[in-house]
C-alpha cells in the first residue's frame, strides 16, 4: 500500500509516517517509480508505534524494543528495558488514578455543597484538606463580604 493509504487506515499523518521511516521504525520498500510501499503488516506496526509514543516512549527507545515486538527475539538487556518501561507506565497510571480519584472527591463534595446552597470561598484544595473545610454556606460568605 502507498503512504497515503497507510495514513488513512491508521489516522496518522503522512508527515509522521515519513518521520517513523527516518527513525527506522517503519520500513518501506521503494517501487521502481520511487514511491513508498508498505506491507499490510505496517498498519499494526504504526498502531503499536502510536501506542508506545502515547505511553511516553521516545523513538530511540521504541527502536530499541522493536526487534522484540517484530521477531519475538529477546535478550536479557531488552527484557530489562521492557520491564523498566512497563514499570514507568504503571507509575503513570497510579498517578493518573490518584488524580482522577481526587477530582471525583471534589466533584462529589461540590455537588453536595451546591445542592445545599453552599459554595466554596476559595479554589485551592491542598493535600489533606477537605472541600468542606474550604466551603461555607452562601449566607455566611455574604456576611463575611459585608
Amino acid at each position: 500500500m502507498r503512504i497515503g493509504e497507510l495514513a488513512r487506515r491508521t489516522g496518522v499523518s503522512v508527515r509522521s509516517l515519513r518521520y517513523y521511516e527516518e527513525q527506522h521504525l517503519l520500513p518501506a520498500v521503494r517501487s521502481a517509480s520511487g514511491q513508498r510501499q508498505y506491507p499490510e503488516s505496517a498498519v499494526g506496526r504504526v498502531e503499536l508505534i502510536q501506542q508506545l509514543y502515547a505511553a511516553g516512549l521516545s523513538s530511540k527507545t521504541i527502536l530499541g524494543i522493536m526487534p522484540c515486538m517484530v521477531t519475538g527475539e529477546v535478550t536479557p538487556l531488552l527484557l530489562d528495558r521492557l520491564t523498566d518501561e512497563r514499570d514507568r507506565i504503571d507509575q503513570q497510571i497510579a498517578g493518573l488514578t490518584s488524580t482522577r480519584d481526587r477530582l471525583d472527591t471534589i466533584i462529589s463534595a461540590s455537588t453536595d455543597l451546591m445542592s445545599r446552597g453552599e459554595r466554596c470561598t476559595t479554589h485551592r484544595l491542598l493535600p489533606g484538606e477537605h472541600l468542606h473545610d474550604l466551603c461555607t454556606p452562601v449566607e455566611a460568605a455574604k456576611q463575611a463580604v459585608t
